[in-house]
């Protein structure tokens, strides 16, 4: 065979490898080689997660070290930001309770403990009692002084807490930046909406927890409270200075020195039969100096006559009952009620004065045995509630006008609209304020029974209330009220809410002697 020559064969060997290199080219183009990738994130996703973190941070920051120690008067305290969805400020009076005042709506709270009293400063108060009038300048310094430095330092915490976990968790130092900004950006959003919606006058609305709630003249009694605001300063050095009186005399919290021109009225409703009720009218009437008790229905539960020995103890609570007769109540109720010494039952519009207070009431004209085989319930509650109207408007047109109605259900007490200053009712099991259209202000009581034996039915115990309602002797109106809430069964916690009608907030002009429309009169 004749040989190829050497340089044809340099010749045709690209030529012959050329279709491989063809083949490998190809075969590399139609499988390139993979690179996995991380799936990213969502943006939303990042942007809550980063939101989480600042938060939580900024809690710990605040938990660690976003505290400050404060001198306030004789008092020596503790001031910190609280991360809260309703604001607000709680001063903790250690070990005597504790004071909410909602005095702004922010996302934090400023919580305020109070440590303990200095004997010094304290004394010094004792013995130059001079210094009070000077109190509420220095008690305005100490808590301006003490504020800015907890915005202060608070900031610090909250931005060193973000960054410090924005690193730890993204370990990027320009994240973690961005964590610190956003936690203080969050913090001054919160300060300023706390400045917008601040309200110097909450000092007048307090709630009261623990033993303070057995001291109501802690904050003034009702009188001066409406006639002697004068700048939150003041109220303010006030508070401080029977906090002081309360660590100085002995343990023993101050007894409650009345206002003579005041006329305390205790509010109670369904009562249902529960016994421990005749205990805390009791322990309410001594403490607060009542003078006349009303009792706007279902004190029983069947309205039987072998339930009328329950009633019995009413004729020992030292002071008058005005009552109305409930749908658990009978007419063997109502008529064992008027043969009790020191009862007044209020019925069929029928008017009298008590203790300077002139009062009008109609039974329910439900009986709850009969409730269901009876129509047209919600009708009779309706054209009670016109009967009694048309009572108020005879007593009117005879000089003698009816300060406080009475009606148990709250779709009678409405039918008195522009007729009363202010009607009082029950039933519902849980307390209301309401200012109706033609200017009567209905007040709706709990239940001061805790809704009896039905206590036991549901999750948790119905809580005992009852209300504490002032009025000036002269006017006869209404100057605040003192919501009182206390643990139902098995529990022992209590709280004292005051409140103040818009009339009588600081500022406003007095509120005319009735109500200032007159209702339309219901037809026949």
């Amino acid at each position: 065979m004749a040989r190829v020559p050497a340089a044809v064969l340099s010749v045709l060997n690209p030529i012959r490898k050329a279709p491989h290199a063809l083949a490998r080219h190809y075969r590399s183009r139609q499988a390139p080689t993979t690179i996995e990738l991380v799936p990213q994130p969502h943006p939303w996703v990042r942007a809550a997660g980063l939101v989480a973190v600042v938060l939580f941070g900024a809690w710990l920051g605040l938990l660690v070290v976003g505290n400050v120690r404060v001198p306030v008067g004789p008092m020596n305290t503790t001031m910190t930001l609280r991360p809260s969805f309703t604001g607000g400020t709680k001063i903790n009076i250690s070990p005597l309770g504790a004071l909410e005042l909602n005095s702004h709506i922010a996302p934090v709270r400023l919580d305020v403990n109070v440590d303990q009293l200095d004997p010094d400063r304290s004394q010094a108060l004792v013995d130059h009692p001079e210094r009070l009038s000077g109190l509420q300048d220095e008690v305005a310094q100490d808590v301006g002084r003490g504020t800015f430095d907890l915005a202060v330092r608070s900031s610090v915490a909250v931005v060193a807490g973000a960054t410090a976990l924005g690193l730890a968790v993204y370990r990027r130092p320009r994240r973690a930046l961005a964590a610190g900004g956003l936690a203080l950006t969050l913090l001054g959003a919160s300060g300023g909406t706390a400045y917008a919606t601040w309200r110097p006058d909450s000092v007048l609305e307090p709630k009261f927890s623990g033993l303070l709630t057995s001291a109501p003249s802690l904050v003034g009694n009702a009188r001066s409270i409406v006639t002697e605001f004068d700048v939150y300063q003041k109220e303010l050095a006030r508070l401080v200075t029977n906090v002081t009186k309360l660590y100085d005399a002995t343990s023993t919290l101050p007894a409650y020195a009345p206002d003579p021109s005041t006329i305390r009225v205790l509010h109670v409703s369904d009562i249902h039969l529960n016994p421990a009720s005749w205990k805390i009218i009791a322990s309410l009437v001594e403490q607060y100096k009542v003078d006349v008790i009303v009792d706007s229905g279902d004190t029983m539960d069947h309205g039987t006559a072998a339930e009328n020995g329950f009633l019995d103890p009413i004729e020992d609570l030292g002071a008058p009952y005005v009552w109305v007769r409930g749908n658990h109540d009978s007419m063997i109720t109502q008529r064992y009620m008027e043969g009790l010494k020191n009862v007044h039952v209020m019925d069929e519009g029928r008017a009298r004065t008590i203790k300077g207070l002139r009062f009008a009431g109609i039974g329910d004209p439900q009986f709850t045995p009969d409730r269901s085989k009876q129509p047209g319930a919600e009708q009779s509650q309706e054209l009670a509630g016109a009967r009694l109207a048309t009572a108020l408007r005879d007593q009117r047109a005879a000089g003698t006008p009816v300060d406080i109605a009475i009606a148990h259900e709250p779709s009678a007490a409405r039918e008195v609209d522009g007729e009363v200053p202010l009607v009082l009712a029950g039933h519902l099991h849980h307390d209301e304020m309401e200012v109706l259209k033609y200017g009567t202000r209905l007040r709706i009581e709990g239940s001061t029974g805790g809704s009896g034996l039905r206590a036991i039915e549901g999750k948790d115990p119905d809580p005992i209330e009852a209300s504490i309602l002032y009025f000036d002797r002269d006017t006869r109106h209404l100057q605040a009220w003192d919501e009182i809430e206390l643990g139902g069964l098995g529990l022992t916690t209590a709280e004292v809410s005051r409140h103040l009608p818009e009339e009588n907030q600081p500022g406003a002009s007095p509120s005319p002697s009735t109500p200032t429309q007159t209702a339309p009169s219901p037809s026949s």
